[in-house]
């Protein structure tokens, strides 16, 4: 029997991080701020934003070369304790 994995991701790989809070508030900033700390040098350019239906809410998708399981427990972490930041998949 072989041993269970802790990840069904093989790393490296490109891993899309989605995170929701308030629009006008400067979130995309913040969701950039936060991932930064754990992944040194992500390309701007890789980051989409799509506001709610009523213009309260955006949703920031960032995708980002993932090293490994800690890496983004530790994004997912920082990221849900942020005051701005109403959940993050």
């Amino acid at each position: 029997m072989s041993a269970p994995q802790d990840s069904l991701f093989e790393f490296p790989c490109q891993f899309p991080l989605k995170a929701m809070g308030r629009a006008g508030c400067d979130f995309e900033s913040v969701v950039v701020e936060i991932v930064s700390r754990h992944a040194p040098g992500i390309d701007a350019t890789a980051m989409s934003i799509r506001p709610s239906r009523g213009g309260k809410w955006i949703a920031v998708t960032l995708t980002i070369e993932a090293q490994s399981k800690p890496q983004l427990d530790a994004i997912y972490r920082d990221l849900s304790a942020h005051e701005l930041v109403v959940w993050a998949l």
